[in-house]
């Protein structure tokens, strides 16, 4: 590595820690983001009767109304309101420059044919990894690793070993705020709403790689599942989703909150 790419790494480093105010004295969450996932033509997977982009954007655009009736002094931002295809990276790009404190990406999992039966949540934060040490079947970075042009996008480059290093030292500093937050959100899924407990886990989703600031992407049931997709698309279902969310939060605010 060249001297000059050291010198910059640790300058922002620097820059970085300094800016990093979730453990500060009277840190206050003031934005969050929120990422339905998938959108336009890029619908995600499909259920018996319903699309992935579809639920996830009801289930969005609900997350929104209700943190902000609830927690009205916090700023609420969507990467979309309506179906369209949000780049992978801009998503992460709206959190950065909102210099949001919380990045929540809404999604719906799914299971090949055959395996219908399986059913419950599970929640994410991002993994270190290189692009080459990627799960690139999951389904979620699917759609990124297809566009062929997703390394010249204006952003990090996830094969580049200097590159890597400044993604590092980005998570390093969330990791365990994203673990927190994630944590919360399954609790309440299964101890309150008596979901199944798929867990929390650290994979190399792309999207979470991107984002400064503690971030999951949490999966609200399977869309392959006959019940599960009855559910998360009944008004009913929803409303216990996001009731499960919302009070992730703030629990999660509570606890990070000095």
């Amino acid at each position: 590595m060249q001297l000059k790419n050291i010198f910059r790494y640790f300058v922002f480093f620097i820059v970085l820690v300094s800016y990093s105010s979730v453990n500060a004295q009277g840190y206050k969450i003031k934005t969050i983001v929120i990422d339905a996932g998938h959108g336009g033509v890029k619908p995600g997977a499909k259920g018996n009767f319903s699309w992935e982009k579809d639920v996830a954007l009801k289930v969005a655009l609900k997350l929104g109304a209700k943190l902000q009736e609830e927690l009205p002094s916090i700023k609420i931002i969507q990467t979309r309101k309506t179906d369209v295809d949000v780049d992978w990276y801009k998503r992460a790009e709206i959190a950065n420059d909102a210099k949001a404190d919380l990045f929540i990406s809404i999604h719906c999992n799914s299971m090949p044919a055959g395996n219908s039966h399986v059913r419950g949540t599970e929640t994410f934060v991002g993994a270190y990894r290189r692009i080459n040490e990627m799960d690139a079947g999951l389904k979620e970075n699917e759609e990124i690793i297809k566009d062929k042009n997703y390394k010249k996008k204006d952003t990090f480059d996830p094969t580049d070993p200097e590159e890597m290093i400044l993604l590092s030292l980005y998570k390093s500093l969330y990791r365990s705020k994203s673990l927190s937050l994630a944590r919360h959100i399954q609790k309440n899924y299964t101890e309150v709403n008596k979901r199944v407990n798929r867990g929390v886990k650290e994979q190399g989703l792309l999207i979470l790689q991107r984002a400064a600031m503690p971030s999951v992407l949490t999966e609200i049931g399977f869309i392959s599942n006959a019940d599960e997709e009855k559910y998360i698309n009944s008004d009913e279902g929803q409303e216990e989703i996001i009731t499960a969310i919302v009070n992730a939060v703030k629990q999660y605010k509570k606890e990070v909150e000095n």
